[in-house]
Protein backbone atom coordinates (compact mmCIF):
# COMPACT_ATOMS: atom_id res chain seq x y z
CA UNK A 1 0.00 0.00 0.00
CA UNK A 2 1.26 3.57 -0.50
CA UNK A 3 2.43 5.94 1.76
CA UNK A 4 -0.51 8.49 3.15
CA UNK A 5 0.35 11.69 1.48
CA UNK A 6 1.20 14.56 4.06
CA UNK A 7 3.03 17.24 2.59
CA UNK A 8 1.72 20.20 0.72
CA UNK A 9 3.61 22.60 -1.23
CA UNK A 10 2.12 25.81 -1.61
CA UNK A 11 3.59 28.50 -3.98
CA UNK A 12 3.81 32.19 -3.10
CA UNK A 13 6.81 33.97 -4.54
CA UNK A 14 4.67 35.98 -6.91
CA UNK A 15 5.05 39.86 -6.76
CA UNK A 16 1.06 40.32 -7.27
CA UNK A 17 1.28 43.44 -9.69
CA UNK A 18 -1.91 42.63 -11.10
CA UNK A 19 -2.88 44.38 -7.67
CA UNK A 20 -0.33 47.47 -7.30
CA UNK A 21 -0.79 49.44 -5.42
CA UNK A 22 -2.03 47.40 -2.64
CA UNK A 23 0.74 44.79 -3.17
CA UNK A 24 3.80 47.27 -2.54
CA UNK A 25 3.66 46.76 0.84
CA UNK A 26 1.85 43.38 1.28
CA UNK A 27 2.05 39.93 -0.34
CA UNK A 28 -0.84 39.54 -2.56
CA UNK A 29 -1.75 36.32 -0.39
CA UNK A 30 -2.54 38.43 2.58
CA UNK A 31 -5.17 40.53 0.60
CA UNK A 32 -8.09 39.52 2.88
CA UNK A 33 -10.99 37.67 1.23
CA UNK A 34 -14.07 39.26 3.53
CA UNK A 35 -12.46 38.81 7.16
CA UNK A 36 -9.78 35.67 5.98
CA UNK A 37 -6.04 36.54 3.27
CA UNK A 38 -6.54 34.24 0.58
CA UNK A 39 -3.61 31.91 1.73
CA UNK A 40 -5.50 31.35 5.15
CA UNK A 41 -8.18 29.61 2.56
CA UNK A 42 -6.02 27.64 0.47
CA UNK A 43 -4.01 26.27 4.06
CA UNK A 44 -7.29 25.65 5.27
CA UNK A 45 -8.50 23.05 2.12
CA UNK A 46 -5.07 21.17 2.60
CA UNK A 47 -5.20 20.83 6.28
CA UNK A 48 -8.90 19.39 5.67
CA UNK A 49 -7.44 16.48 3.11
CA UNK A 50 -5.10 15.55 5.73
CA UNK A 51 -2.26 17.84 4.82
CA UNK A 52 -0.76 19.47 7.99
CA UNK A 53 3.05 19.45 6.55
CA UNK A 54 2.85 22.53 4.76
CA UNK A 55 5.88 24.18 2.46
CA UNK A 56 5.48 27.55 1.33
CA UNK A 57 7.72 28.79 -1.63
CA UNK A 58 8.05 32.20 -0.51
CA UNK A 59 10.24 35.04 -1.92
CA UNK A 60 11.23 38.87 -0.79
CA UNK A 61 9.01 40.59 0.99
CA UNK A 62 6.77 37.60 2.20
CA UNK A 63 7.36 37.94 6.04
CA UNK A 64 3.81 38.99 6.50
CA UNK A 65 2.88 35.20 5.07
CA UNK A 66 5.62 33.88 8.54
CA UNK A 67 4.12 36.58 10.78
CA UNK A 68 0.15 35.31 10.04
CA UNK A 69 1.07 31.57 10.40
CA UNK A 70 3.52 32.55 13.88
CA UNK A 71 1.81 32.99 17.25
CA UNK A 72 1.41 36.30 18.73
CA UNK A 73 1.85 36.49 22.40
CA UNK A 74 1.11 40.33 22.87
CA UNK A 75 -2.05 39.96 20.81
CA UNK A 76 -3.93 36.84 22.25
CA UNK A 77 -2.58 38.36 26.01
CA UNK A 78 -4.75 41.59 24.56
CA UNK A 79 -7.87 39.37 23.90
CA UNK A 80 -7.51 37.31 26.71
CA UNK A 81 -7.56 40.43 29.00
CA UNK A 82 -10.68 41.86 27.25
CA UNK A 83 -12.30 38.20 27.58
CA UNK A 84 -12.71 38.62 23.58
CA UNK A 85 -12.80 34.76 23.09
CA UNK A 86 -14.09 34.54 19.58
CA UNK A 87 -11.19 36.62 18.15
CA UNK A 88 -8.93 34.85 20.34
CA UNK A 89 -9.89 31.63 18.70
CA UNK A 90 -9.52 33.07 15.15
CA UNK A 91 -6.12 34.32 15.66
CA UNK A 92 -4.89 30.78 17.62
CA UNK A 93 -6.95 29.09 14.68
CA UNK A 94 -4.04 30.38 12.21
CA UNK A 95 -1.68 29.21 14.23
CA UNK A 96 -2.26 26.15 15.34
CA UNK A 97 -3.80 25.07 11.39
CA UNK A 98 -0.58 23.14 10.35
CA UNK A 99 3.35 22.99 10.49
CA UNK A 100 4.37 25.35 8.05
CA UNK A 101 7.63 25.50 7.14
CA UNK A 102 8.74 28.23 4.22
CA UNK A 103 11.97 28.71 1.90
CA UNK A 104 12.39 30.82 -0.65
CA UNK A 105 12.38 30.62 -4.91
CA UNK A 106 15.25 32.78 -5.06
CA UNK A 107 15.14 33.92 -9.23
CA UNK A 108 11.87 33.97 -10.22
CA UNK A 109 11.83 31.31 -12.80
CA UNK A 110 8.15 30.10 -12.93
CA UNK A 111 5.98 27.64 -11.17
CA UNK A 112 8.06 24.85 -11.84
CA UNK A 113 11.04 25.88 -10.43
CA UNK A 114 9.15 26.84 -7.56
CA UNK A 115 7.94 23.46 -7.38
CA UNK A 116 11.54 21.84 -7.93
CA UNK A 117 12.43 23.80 -4.91
CA UNK A 118 10.32 21.73 -2.56
CA UNK A 119 12.70 18.64 -3.31
CA UNK A 120 14.69 18.51 -0.02
CA UNK A 121 12.10 18.82 1.93
CA UNK A 122 9.14 16.71 0.11
CA UNK A 123 11.77 13.70 -0.47
CA UNK A 124 11.00 10.82 -2.51
CA UNK A 125 7.26 10.93 -2.18
CA UNK A 126 4.37 11.99 -3.29
CA UNK A 127 2.60 15.74 -2.04
CA UNK A 128 0.66 18.07 -3.36
CA UNK A 129 0.36 21.11 -4.64
CA UNK A 130 -1.93 23.93 -3.98
CA UNK A 131 -1.72 27.43 -6.19
CA UNK A 132 -2.75 30.30 -3.51
CA UNK A 133 -4.95 32.61 -6.38
CA UNK A 134 -7.43 29.70 -6.15
CA UNK A 135 -10.05 28.74 -3.60
CA UNK A 136 -11.83 26.10 -3.88
CA UNK A 137 -14.80 26.41 -1.61
CA UNK A 138 -14.73 23.98 0.96
CA UNK A 139 -18.36 22.80 0.82
CA UNK A 140 -17.13 21.19 -2.69
CA UNK A 141 -14.70 18.39 -2.56
CA UNK A 142 -11.81 18.55 -5.10
CA UNK A 143 -8.28 18.02 -3.10
CA UNK A 144 -9.95 14.76 -1.27
CA UNK A 145 -10.74 12.74 -4.73
CA UNK A 146 -7.85 13.88 -6.29
CA UNK A 147 -4.76 11.90 -3.20
CA UNK A 148 -8.00 9.41 -3.03
CA UNK A 149 -7.53 9.03 -7.62
CA UNK A 150 -3.84 9.08 -6.43
CA UNK A 151 -3.54 6.17 -3.87
CA UNK A 152 -5.85 4.07 -6.04
CA UNK A 153 -3.87 4.34 -9.39
CA UNK A 154 -0.02 5.52 -8.13
CA UNK A 155 -0.38 8.24 -10.61
CA UNK A 156 -0.14 11.83 -11.25
CA UNK A 157 -3.06 13.90 -10.67
CA UNK A 158 -4.25 17.47 -11.96
CA UNK A 159 -7.49 19.21 -11.15
CA UNK A 160 -9.10 20.37 -14.44
CA UNK A 161 -11.95 23.16 -15.19
CA UNK A 162 -14.55 23.25 -18.42
CA UNK A 163 -13.81 26.82 -19.23
CA UNK A 164 -15.26 29.09 -21.92
CA UNK A 165 -13.38 28.09 -24.97
CA UNK A 166 -12.78 32.09 -26.02
CA UNK A 167 -10.73 31.88 -22.86
CA UNK A 168 -8.88 28.51 -22.89
CA UNK A 169 -5.79 30.65 -24.23
CA UNK A 170 -5.60 32.06 -20.81
CA UNK A 171 -4.73 28.15 -19.31
CA UNK A 172 -2.94 25.02 -19.92
CA UNK A 173 -5.36 22.86 -21.57
CA UNK A 174 -5.45 19.56 -21.71
CA UNK A 175 -6.35 16.72 -24.69
CA UNK A 176 -7.83 13.94 -22.37
CA UNK A 177 -9.65 10.58 -23.00
CA UNK A 178 -12.16 9.52 -20.88
CA UNK A 179 -12.13 6.54 -18.39
CA UNK A 180 -14.68 4.44 -16.41
CA UNK A 181 -15.39 7.39 -13.95
CA UNK A 182 -17.69 10.07 -15.32
CA UNK A 183 -15.36 12.75 -13.39
CA UNK A 184 -12.11 11.28 -13.84
CA UNK A 185 -9.99 11.78 -17.45
CA UNK A 186 -6.51 10.44 -18.71
CA UNK A 187 -4.27 12.93 -20.06
CA UNK A 188 -2.76 12.44 -23.28
CA UNK A 189 -1.21 16.05 -23.79
CA UNK A 190 -1.05 19.43 -22.41
CA UNK A 191 -0.39 22.72 -24.06
CA UNK A 192 0.44 25.91 -21.87
CA UNK A 193 -1.55 29.15 -22.82
CA UNK A 194 -2.46 27.68 -26.86
CA UNK A 195 -2.96 30.83 -29.01
CA UNK A 196 -6.50 31.76 -28.95
CA UNK A 197 -8.40 29.63 -31.53
CA UNK A 198 -6.14 26.46 -31.38
CA UNK A 199 -6.81 24.94 -27.81
CA UNK A 200 -7.50 20.86 -28.42
CA UNK A 201 -10.24 21.09 -25.63
CA UNK A 202 -12.00 23.85 -23.23
CA UNK A 203 -10.33 21.19 -20.31
CA UNK A 204 -8.07 23.74 -18.20
CA UNK A 205 -5.58 23.33 -15.53
CA UNK A 206 -6.68 24.99 -12.46
CA UNK A 207 -3.98 25.30 -8.94
CA UNK A 208 -4.17 21.95 -7.73
CA UNK A 209 -2.24 18.62 -8.17
CA UNK A 210 -1.20 15.84 -6.67
CA UNK A 211 2.80 14.56 -7.64
CA UNK A 212 4.67 11.40 -7.65
CA UNK A 213 8.92 12.59 -6.84
CA UNK A 214 9.81 11.93 -10.35
CA UNK A 215 8.42 14.99 -11.40
CA UNK A 216 11.36 16.01 -9.49
CA UNK A 217 14.11 14.66 -11.70
CA UNK A 218 11.69 15.74 -15.39
CA UNK A 219 11.95 19.68 -13.26
CA UNK A 220 15.41 19.89 -13.44
CA UNK A 221 15.41 18.32 -16.81
CA UNK A 222 12.98 20.76 -18.39
CA UNK A 223 14.36 24.03 -20.23
CA UNK A 224 12.59 27.21 -20.17
CA UNK A 225 9.62 27.51 -21.82
CA UNK A 226 6.87 30.58 -22.32
CA UNK A 227 8.38 33.74 -20.86
CA UNK A 228 11.40 31.86 -20.50
CA UNK A 229 10.58 30.27 -17.25
CA UNK A 230 10.15 26.34 -16.13
CA UNK A 231 6.88 25.09 -16.69
CA UNK A 232 5.16 22.74 -14.78
CA UNK A 233 2.81 22.31 -17.61
CA UNK A 234 6.07 21.09 -20.01
CA UNK A 235 7.09 18.68 -17.26
CA UNK A 236 3.32 17.20 -16.82
CA UNK A 237 3.22 16.65 -20.62
CA UNK A 238 6.67 14.74 -20.49
CA UNK A 239 4.67 12.53 -17.55
CA UNK A 240 1.79 12.24 -19.12
CA UNK A 241 3.31 11.03 -22.84
CA UNK A 242 6.49 9.12 -20.91
CA UNK A 243 6.76 5.45 -20.33
CA UNK A 244 4.50 3.08 -18.45
CA UNK A 245 6.18 2.66 -15.36
CA UNK A 246 5.41 6.77 -14.80
CA UNK A 247 2.06 6.34 -13.87
CA UNK A 248 0.90 8.71 -16.82
CA UNK A 249 -1.49 11.68 -15.30
CA UNK A 250 -5.02 11.58 -14.82
CA UNK A 251 -7.45 14.79 -14.12
CA UNK A 252 -10.04 15.05 -11.92
CA UNK A 253 -13.04 16.96 -13.84
CA UNK A 254 -13.75 19.75 -10.95
CA UNK A 255 -17.36 21.06 -11.31
CA UNK A 256 -17.95 22.54 -7.93
CA UNK A 257 -17.05 26.75 -7.15
CA UNK A 258 -13.80 28.16 -7.78
CA UNK A 259 -12.63 31.59 -7.08
CA UNK A 260 -9.87 33.14 -8.66
CA UNK A 261 -8.58 35.62 -6.54
CA UNK A 262 -5.51 36.32 -8.95
CA UNK A 263 -7.78 38.82 -10.93
CA UNK A 264 -9.05 41.63 -9.83
CA UNK A 265 -12.57 41.41 -11.39
CA UNK A 266 -12.51 37.59 -10.03
CA UNK A 267 -11.35 38.78 -6.19
CA UNK A 268 -14.27 41.15 -6.08
CA UNK A 269 -16.69 38.31 -6.78
CA UNK A 270 -15.15 35.92 -5.03
CA UNK A 271 -15.77 38.36 -1.66
CA UNK A 272 -19.41 38.93 -2.76
CA UNK A 273 -20.06 35.12 -3.24
CA UNK A 274 -18.51 34.46 0.05
CA UNK A 275 -20.49 36.98 1.73
CA UNK A 276 -23.17 36.14 0.64
CA UNK A 277 -23.28 32.77 1.67
CA UNK A 278 -21.69 33.17 5.10
CA UNK A 279 -23.95 32.90 8.28
CA UNK A 280 -22.99 35.72 10.21
CA UNK A 281 -23.20 38.35 7.58
CA UNK A 282 -24.89 36.45 4.80
CA UNK A 283 -28.62 37.65 5.62
CA UNK A 284 -27.50 41.84 5.89
CA UNK A 285 -25.52 41.89 3.31
CA UNK A 286 -27.72 40.05 0.99
CA UNK A 287 -30.46 42.51 2.11
CA UNK A 288 -28.07 45.18 1.45
CA UNK A 289 -27.24 43.90 -1.81
CA UNK A 290 -30.27 43.23 -3.70
CA UNK A 291 -31.42 46.62 -4.15
CA UNK A 292 -27.78 48.39 -4.49
CA UNK A 293 -27.45 45.49 -7.34
CA UNK A 294 -30.77 46.46 -9.36
CA UNK A 295 -30.39 50.05 -8.91
CA UNK A 296 -27.13 50.07 -10.85
CA UNK A 297 -26.58 51.65 -14.19
CA UNK A 298 -24.69 50.33 -16.70
CA UNK A 299 -23.00 54.15 -17.01
CA UNK A 300 -20.93 55.68 -14.51
CA UNK A 301 -21.50 58.84 -13.89
CA UNK A 302 -19.06 61.30 -14.96
CA UNK A 303 -17.37 61.55 -11.47
CA UNK A 304 -17.38 58.03 -11.04
CA UNK A 305 -18.80 57.87 -8.32
CA UNK A 306 -21.93 55.81 -8.11
CA UNK A 307 -24.59 56.57 -5.86
CA UNK A 308 -26.58 54.13 -3.27
CA UNK A 309 -29.97 53.43 -4.07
Amino acid sequence: MPRPITKAVIPAAGMGTRFLPATKAMPKEMLPVVDMPAIQYVVEEAVAAGLHDVLMITGRNKTALENHFDKVGELEQALLAKGDAEKLEKVRRSTDLADVHYVRQGDPLGLGHAVLRARMHVGDEPFAVLLGDDIIDSRDVLLARMLEVQAQRNTTVIALLEVDPSVAHQYGIATVEPTDDPDLVRITSLVEKPAPGTAPSNLAVIGRYVLRPEIFDILEATPPGKGGEIQLTDALQALATGPEWAGGVYGVVFRGRRYDTGDRLDYLKAIVQLASDRDDLGPDFRAWLKPFAAGLSDTVPADGMLTEP
